[in-house]
């Protein structure tokens, strides 16, 4: 996936990051550990093609993002990535069927794959243990917990590849979590689905096929401007 990478950006500090190999079979769940500052969100930004290396190759599911224009990215990671972000990135005043349905705006082949797109939100709510009724209701009034495997169901929706979680569990208690690990880890085995989660905590560690940390896969340098 990565192959002699090197990025860096600029503001008041200059920060390199660096990483010779990062290879992720299809099909793998892989958590990556690291301590804020170790550069997993810049690592993930590259990922995702939202920030092209200054050197190397990023290559997801065979294509090599440096080669595609920006557009064709965009269209790229909305085809081929699901994304869990942190804070789940709902729109709060969109419906539960609005939000899960959002991705497939941009990605006609995903959407495809979905088929009824409704029936297919709504089959992903149930196998995430949501109310039958939720596809109608307003995003901002769900709980925390129900938020999170909305944003569950909209990265997974018209089966993409890849998806990305980035510390989905932080803001969970431990019997919380656990149970939101089961339903994703569950979706994503029935579709074969490569699973990529970022966290720094290494007690998630046995849920995973791959533990990776940042300190042993790349390396950081950071010099004041």
């Amino acid at each position: 996936m990565l192959n002699d990478v090197r990025y860096r950006w600029k503001s008041r500090t200059s920060f390199h990051l660096s990483v010779p190999t990062l290879d992720i079979a299809a099909g793998d769940t892989v958590l990556l550990l690291g301590e804020s500052g170790s550069g997993k969100s810049t690592l993930l930004s590259l990922i995702c093609g939202t920030i092209l290396a200054d050197s190397g190759q990023v290559a997801v599911a065979g294509t090599d993002l440096a080669r595609l224009s920006g557009g064709s990215r965009d269209r790229f990671r909305a085809e081929q990535i699901g994304m869990i972000f942190q804070q789940f990135n709902l729109l709060p005043f969109g419906s539960v069927l609005d939000n899960i349905q959002l991705p497939l705006h941009f990605a006609p082949e995903r959407r495809k794959r979905a088929g009824d797109t409704k029936t297919e939100a709504q089959a992903l709510c149930t196998a995430l243990s949501l109310p039958e009724t939720v596809l109608a209701s307003k995003a901002a009034a769900l709980s925390v917990g129900q938020q999170q495997r909305v944003a569950v169901a909209r990265a997974l929706i018209g089966r993409p590849p890849v998806v990305i979680a980035d510390e989905p569990t932080s803001a969970l208690d431990a019997n919380s979590q656990a149970t939101f690990l089961d339903l994703l880890f569950d979706q994503v085995q029935r579709h074969g689905t490569t699973l990529l989660m970022v966290s720094h905590d290494p007690r998630l560690a046995e849920r995973f096929d791959r533990v990776l940390r940042m300190e042993d896969i790349a390396s950081i340098e950071r010099r004041v401007a």
